[in-house]
């Protein structure tokens, strides 16, 4: 539909999508392929699109290891963000998410394996979103912890683990126990000492909830 529509910016929406598509299958040749297409003719695109862009072009970059790459990508969306206007009904998370840009950053550096550097800006991040933001608050928190046991701070990482874990047994949100998966792999170096047993009790509610 996109396609027939010969809309670029709908087409370049589009694009993206599939990219956020291949980023949750961990294919980052595919998701940074899609990006580079959706930026083909960035000049005709409206920043909103060309931010979607590139923030996510960031992610295929931090699947593949590139770093400078997603530093660049991400600055460059920066310098976009205030020029951006919801002229369009779709894709207006960049002006609606307090701190959108650091998210992705952070995301990536935790995907790169850079816990301290993530575990830093997710500690900023999270002093910006509102408590009413639940769900996101509940994800962020989960990233916060796995970065944090990457960066050799297990007690960091259950104490933070314990609020996204109260959230996630609220919520039953299907996003955040997946995020909680991803921390119980992080700290397996942990899983036989006392702290990886505070962790089983930490996210307790969530298993009872399943």
């Amino acid at each position: 539909m996109a396609m027939r529509s010969r809309d670029p910016q709908l087409i370049g929406y589009s694009l993206v999508n599939q990219a956020q598509v291949r980023t949750d299958l961990g294919d980052g040749a595919a998701v940074i392929d899609l990006c580079e297409a959706a930026l083909h003719d960035a000049p005709r695109l409206v920043p909103k699109v060309r931010i979607m862009a590139m923030q996510q072009q960031a992610h295929g970059a931090s699947l593949t290891g590139d770093r400078a790459a997603v530093d660049r990508l991400i600055d460059a969306a920066d310098a976009l963000l205030s020029r951006v206007d919801d002229e369009l009904p779709w894709g207006n998370a960049c002006r609606r998410t307090p701190g959108y840009l650091e998210i992705q950053r952070a995301t990536c550096y935790g995907r790169l394996g850079f816990g301290t550097e993530a575990a830093g800006l997710w500690s900023q991040v999270l002093e910006a979103v509102p408590a009413t933001a639940r769900r996101d608050r509940g994800v962020y928190l989960a990233r916060y912890a796995t970065a944090a046991a990457g960066a050799r701070e297990p007690e960091q990482a259950v104490e933070t683990a314990r609020v996204a874990a109260e959230i996630t047994a609220e919520t039953r949100s299907a996003r955040m126990a997946r995020e909680l998966a991803a921390l119980e792999r992080a700290m397996r170096p942990w899983h036989d000492a006392p702290v990886g047993r505070d962790l089983a009790e930490a996210l307790a509610p969530v298993r009872e909830g399943c």
